[in-house]
């Protein structure tokens, strides 16, 4: 069993990651920040309560996320027309040039990392590293009927 060393290898590639993310994101963005607008920018809007299983938090660390996150214009919070309990979060041009600058950060980074091994080498992690996503652990698409 080789679970000793994929670990040590993977909490240095997240540690890495998180490192060079915090670096090259700040002082206006961090990487929860970042999920947050690519959800939200692939679906048009969403309800914090749709974000929070995929930040892996509480809905109030959500509602303060997003607090910061529009004091910063990245995001506008609205309510529903036909519901006023309903919010709706949707990103402001300021987050979607954020957003395009954040996905090149974590591109360079994985580009970067990936560099070192063969464009066959990367296909073969690729699918094995889909293989460790066990059916039904994959983060549930967002619910979206505005």
């Amino acid at each position: 069993m080789n679970s000793f060393e994929f670990s040590k290898i993977w909490h240095k590639i997240l540690k890495d990651y998180k490192v060079h993310m915090d670096t090259k994101l700040a002082p206006t963005l961090t990487d929860a920040q970042l999920t947050v607008l690519e959800l939200v920018q692939e679906k048009g809007a969403a309800k914090p309560s749709d974000l929070a299983p995929h930040l892996a938090t509480s809905p109030a660390a959500v509602t303060m996320l997003l607090d910061r996150m529009e004091r910063g214009g990245l995001i506008i919070r609205d309510r529903d027309a036909s519901d006023r309990r309903i919010v709706w979060v949707s990103i402001t041009d300021l987050g979607r040039k954020e957003t395009a600058r954040g996905l090149k950060v974590r591109s360079d980074f994985f580009a970067e990392v990936l560099d070192h091994i063969s464009a066959h080498n990367q296909q073969l992690l690729l699918y094995l590293m889909g293989k460790l996503v066990a059916p039904g652990n994959e983060s549930a698409p967002l619910e979206m009927t505005r």
